[in-house]
């Protein structure tokens, strides 16, 4: 059976169920849309969870962005699995006593503030839209090379399908859902990286296999590698390339970044009981961490078959799943020395880097493109975003296990999805209507407003998968950075500091947002040309300035409160209360 029916058959079996369970759990009051009536179990919070957690950007882009970097690319595996541990053990058990299930609700309540509410609500609204760029991006990648559509298409296949399951279910849905979902991605995850792990190396665990002797060669796989990029111009996989301050500040942004999500923090509010929070969250770190340590190995895997397969090989030689990547536009080859022969090297094949193809064909039928080809000796443009998802077709495997691996995809980049459409939709409809501008709406308006809301963050979510601004991690990334200059601030100075004010945190969060947003634009939209170390702020890059963000965020802060007056007695009563998370409530 080929693949493409393979995986209509696989994938269509997956959407099924997940439109089932969003039947049969159909949300029908505000409880259930939001928290899922608070009465998940702790095991499948914490699997819901980690699926909400391991993104497009975690099973697409994350392995295809270490293949690349080598080394550096270790930020995003430190980062997000330490921001998950912080956020679980600092501000989870604080958040879940307080008892507010949104952000913007509690800088609200605690802020004693509508404006620190609304101000609450379009930071989270500007980085949920950035977080979910990425995902939508992953379902039209996967869609466009599986099921042989285009990306465009295949991002508004994936908008209905989690149209049905977020607006219909809401959080009761999306929870059930996404158990099904990570049961999906982690099977899907794990057998092509146990199959590839034995025939390189004969180890069917891929962590050990990481560090083993090559069956072919009397050589580790690593240095093997190392000798491999050494040969065509690349530095070696094991060194880091990055500046220490750059590697410093991406991880901590992620790290950062990562406690003030909103889409995951929610979660600890779907349990009956705060020591059920604390129970899911260390089944969740359980869950993520099989997918975590299996990344690296997966990374290296790809990027030396990859080069074993492509590099000095005729055109006209390569395998199927080469020139299928080339017609959906992920791949293209530009023959420099009209030799048909492909070399693979160190730099951009292309001047502006990302190809914009022709209509017309080449000597060999390959895709010609408009760009002028760079000066250095590279014929080969890749998107990072596919190493993961053609590394079973590289390898060789079955068939089956190369649909597999699209579903457990589409898994991943849909639950995110799907988590952070309820928090735009929450935030819209809770935050900004039922506790800013209007009070009296009913709960039926309340859930009616929550589904439109989140119908139309769909609509706005697919078009920026269709002009996403960069690989999926990387948007990703930004997000996170953007959340540890702006909320993570407010929640953190609102559980430790009584002094902290309304003022202090309405222009921290401002602040903190803007600059980290005015840097990331800058240099990814307005002059992508300057986005080199030499013309960045201290060696910082993009993905890494939230923490830059975060400093001027809480230095902003700190100053307005203490030129303003104190908060309301009232507000300490508070603080003192939210400080003490023990207890079962």
């Amino acid at each position: 059976m080929d693949v493409q029916l393979l995986t209509y058959i696989i994938v269509g079996a997956a959407f099924a169920l997940y439109i089932a369970i969003a039947l049969w759990s159909r949300a029908s009051s505000t409880g259930e849309f939001y928290v899922a009536g608070g009465g998940v179990h702790p095991i499948a919070n914490g699997m819901a969870t980690a699926a909400d957690w391991m993104s497009a950007a975690s099973f697409i882009s994350m392995a295809g962005i270490i293949s690349f970097m080598g080394r550096d690319g270790s930020v995003y595996l430190m980062g997000w699995t330490g921001g998950y541990v912080l956020l679980a053990l600092l501000l989870a058990p604080y958040l879940r006593k307080f008892g507010k299930f949104t952000v913007p609700d509690f800088i609200g309540d605690r802020y004693y503030s509508n404006i620190a509410r609304l101000v609450a609500v379009i930071c989270l609204i500007f980085i949920s839209f950035t977080y979910i760029a990425g995902q939508m991006r992953g379902v039209g990648i996967v869609f466009s090379r599986f099921l042989e559509v285009d990306i465009n298409t295949g991002v508004i296949i994936g908008m209905a399908i989690v149209f049905i399951y977020a607006v219909l279910g809401g959080m009761k849905g999306i929870t059930y859902t996404q158990v099904a979902q990570y049961c999906v991605l982690i099977f899907a995850y794990m057998v092509p990286a146990i199959f590839i792990s034995i025939l390189m190396t004969g180890n069917p665990i891929p962590q050990l296999g990481f560090g083993s002797k090559l069956l072919t060669e009397d050589i580790y796989l690593l240095d093997k590698l190392n000798l491999v990029l050494n040969d065509i111009g690349f530095n070696s996989y094991t060194d880091f390339s990055k500046s220490k301050i750059d590697i410093f500040c991406i991880t901590a942004a992620l790290m950062i970044g990562t406690a003030g999500l909103p889409h995951v923090i929610v979660r600890f509010f779907t349990v009956p009981r705060v020591k059920d929070a604390r129970t899911s969250a260390g089944w969740a770190l359980l869950f993520i961490a099989i997918l975590y340590l299996t990344a690296p190995a997966v990374s290296s895997f790809a990027r030396l078959n990859f080069i074993n397969t492509v590099d000095n090989t005729a055109y006209t030689d390569t395998p199927n799943w080469f020139k299928n990547w080339e017609d959906i536009g992920l791949i293209s080859w530009t023959d420099k020395n009209k030799d048909g022969i492909i070399q693979y090297r160190s730099g951009n094949a292309l001047e502006k880097n990302k190809p914009q193809f022709t209509s017309e064909r080449g000597q060999y039928n390959q895709r010609l493109v408009l760009n002028n080809p760079s000066s250095n000796a590279n014929e080969i443009y890749i998107d990072r975003d596919i190493m993961v998802l053609a590394n079973p077709e590289i390898a060789k495997l079955p068939n089956w296990v190369i649909a597999l691996v699209a579903a457990g995809a589409l898994a991943a980049a849909l639950s995110t999805a799907a988590g952070l459409l309820l928090v735009i939709s929450s935030a819209v409809s809770h935050d900004l209507m039922k506790k800013t501008l209007k009070p009296s709406i009913t709960e039926k308006q309340e859930l009616f407003l929550a589904r439109i809301s989140a119908a139309t963050a769909i609509i706005i979510a697919g078009i920026f998968g269709i002009y996403p601004p960069a690989f999926v991690a990387q948007v990703v990334a930004f997000a996170f950075g953007l959340a540890a200059a702006s909320i993570f601030p407010a929640i953190i100075m609102g559980i430790f500091s009584k002094r902290m004010n309304q003022y202090g945190a309405i222009f921290g969060m401002l602040s903190g947002l803007i600059f980290t947003a005015t840097y990331i634009i800058f240099f990814k939209f307005i002059s992508p040309e300057y986005n080199t170390s030499e013309y960045w702020l201290l060696g910082i890059s993009p993905e890494g300035i939230g923490v830059v963000g975060m400093i001027i965020n809480f230095f902003v802060a700190i100053f307005i409160c203490s030129i303003t007056k104190p908060p309301p007695v009232e507000v300490y009563e508070i603080v003192d209360n939210i400080r003490m998370p023990e207890g079962d409530k």
